[in-house]
């Protein structure tokens, strides 16, 4: 595509004159993204026919040549679709939440309610339902998903611990639609083409997400958040989480969701307690003991009220391909 673009091909004309910040916006992605959703809804046949879905063998010699001819005929709907941002729902990445949650269930043993902010297509709102599988150690849910990494260091603590889900809600401002095949192809049209094991895991989220009927509210996090928070149950630990979420608000949103989560955590008691786990770039949580985390490093974060105690629990990559224990 770079050099397509010094040559005055079809993705120059697509990126030129784009309003943003190509990188930051994610140009390239988006591209990406329209020629997989072309070939995933059986309307480019002879791209899919050199795309690994159906030659193993592929090569990017055979593949760009084919590429470039579909978007030079199809400019028009490339533009369309490279108007959206975006959007992944990384099912993989409730593996790094998994040890707050469990921290979370040995302190406060009654219902859990459960808060996802910028939850995209909900998915990981079955985090308890999918079933974890490392090296080191397993947990079995009750779903056909399956959550692997190189998991490093001793498994997680309180490993034996039963998950008690009362509730869930979830938001997001632009949330994905999985009732609509579109939606649905849009969202597995972000996954590169060649991890055919990451496509699978994604479309057996997707099957379980409509069939728990999942919901995710359309809303601004910090409005939604308020409104949640003044609401909460009398009972059992209410549960903030969220995943590589941080980075996309302003910094004043991300200032008021954490001066709100704090002040709800000072009203916080044993009978009502409050929890918020998230996993995100290691910046956003730098402390005494960050100690050894690399500026690239995703951090797991956990902080509970009302003891107020915070944990660094995990660090990995951006999709946790590799996790290790902190």
């Amino acid at each position: 595509m770079a050099s397509d673009i010094e040559a005055g091909g079809p993705v120059e004309r697509l990126v030129r004159g784009w309003p943003g910040n190509p990188r930051r916006d994610a140009l390239s992605l988006r591209i990406a993204g329209y020629l997989h959703y072309a070939v995933l809804g059986g309307k480019a046949p002879e791209l899919a026919a050199v795309y690994p879905g159906a030659n193993p063998d592929w090569t990017m010699e055979a593949v760009w040549p084919i590429a470039r001819d579909w978007l030079t005929r199809r400019e028009r709907a490339a533009k369309v679709f490279m108007k959206s941002p975006p959007q992944t729902n990384e099912t993989r990445r409730a593996i790094a939440l998994v040890p707050g949650f469990l921290k979370v269930a040995s302190l406060f043993p009654g219902p859990m309610h459960m808060l996802e902010l910028g939850a995209s297509a909900g998915l990981n709102q079955n985090w308890d339902r999918f079933n974890y599988r490392t090296s080191r150690w397993e947990l079995t849910g009750n779903s056909d998903v399956t959550i692997d990494t190189d998991w490093i260091g001793p498994p997680p603590d309180h490993i034996d611990m039963s998950f008690n889900v009362a509730s869930r809600a979830a938001c997001d401002q632009a949330p994905i639609n999985l009732s609509k095949a579109s939606a649905a192809r849009r969202l597995k049209s972000y996954v590169w083409p060649d991890q055919p094991e990451r496509l699978a895991r994604l479309d057996a989220a997707i099957a379980l997400a409509r069939r728990t009927r999942v919901r995710v509210d359309t809303a601004d996090a910090a409005d939604w958040l308020k409104a949640k928070l003044a609401s909460r149950p009398e009972e059992g630990p209410t549960v903030i989480y969220h995943s590589v979420f941080l980075q996309y608000p302003p910094a004043e949103t991300r200032r008021a969701l954490q001066a709100m989560i704090e002040e709800a955590g000072a009203e916080a008691s044993w009978d009502r307690p409050l929890a918020w786990v998230c996993f995100e770039p290691g910046a956003f949580f730098q402390g005494p003991d960050q100690v050894g985390i690399d500026p690239n490093d995703f951090v797991t974060y956990l902080r509970v009220w009302p003891e107020g105690e915070d944990y660094r629990l995990v660090r990995s990559d951006g999709h946790v391909v590799r996790a290790e224990r902190l």
